[in-house]
């Protein structure tokens, strides 16, 4: 009988989740003054191994998992057990990575850069395009209409920050159950590409595979978002917006079920059709 696999050595975090939201002092149409709720936006600089990466504007509601899961959107390391610890210090806006073994293919990947569409500049390095052919999503796995409408009611009775502030994203990682589907995250964010990164890094965090999940997002189905749901293992992609032409395309290149302008009972169903029951 063949060893189990070794589970991954989980990095030392820093936990320093920053306040979502502050109140500032607005004036109504009657020209009183109403207290406002508004969502933070803060810089993040990433630094791995004391080299500057990128700066990410961020809601700061996981930076940790948004940290390491850019990581991993871009492919700059491996596993989680490259990654020796992640600390966020917000008194300098940054976060430090200490990695095992440094980033795969650093100055080649960083050398080369796509700024995807969309709020807050998604950022793609190196190449992307190129390894698409390589992901593999589990062709057994189906979707219900009932399971999609499941899913639709859950995130909308979710607690958010946007019922609060407005001006964020949302993304939610879900799993079909037999009487609906159960939420396991749920991440809101200035941008779009941050909420799936930090799904992603908390989905390294807990040892989660993708195959059996769904995954929702508010924004548009852009390439980059295909790419990185199909990145995750996860072969369903659900949002309330619509889509790009590549993102369409991507889609159908890798087998991805894509349902886009989903709203109460109302969907249209992009992608996949074969993986799709009513």
């Amino acid at each position: 009988m063949p060893p189990a696999p070794a589970t991954p050595r989980r990095p030392l975090l820093s936990h320093a989740s920053h306040p979502l939201t502050v109140t500032i002092p607005a004036v109504d149409e009657n020209g009183e003054q109403v207290p406002t709720q508004i969502a933070g936006e803060f810089p993040l600089t990433i630094y791995v191994d004391r080299r500057e990466i990128v700066t990410l504007m961020t809601l700061g509601a996981a930076p940790e998992a948004l940290t390491i899961g850019w990581l991993r959107n871009q492919r700059l390391v491996a596993s989680l057990d490259d990654i020796e610890a992640v600390q966020v210090d917000w008194e300098v806006n940054a976060v430090a990575v200490k990695t095992r073994n440094g980033l795969v293919d650093a100055d080649e990947r960083l050398g080369s850069r796509t700024v995807t569409t969309g709020c807050g500049q998604g950022t793609v390095f190196g190449g992307l395009m190129d390894e698409i052919d390589a992901i593999r999503l589990p062709a057994e796995r189906t979707l219900t209409q009932a399971t999609l409408y499941a899913l639709m009611d859950a995130v909308r009775h979710h607690e958010s920050i946007y019922k609060q502030a407005g001006a964020v994203h949302g993304c939610a990682l879900a799993r079909p159950t037999a009487d609906g589907c159960d939420i396991l995250m749920f991440v809101e964010d200035v941008g779009r590409h941050n909420a799936v990164d930090a799904i992603a890094g908390q989905m390294w965090l807990d040892g989660l595979d993708g195959g059996d999940k769904i995954f929702y997002t508010t924004g548009r189905l852009t390439s980059e978002m295909v790419i990185k749901t199909a990145q995750m293992g996860i072969p369903f992609l659900v949002s309330r917006s619509g889509l790009t032409q590549m993102g369409w395309e991507i889609a159908r290149r890798i087998g991805l079920t894509m349902i886009g302008r989903a709203q109460g009972k109302h969907y249209l169903l992009f992608t996949g059709e074969e993986r799709f029951t009513r």
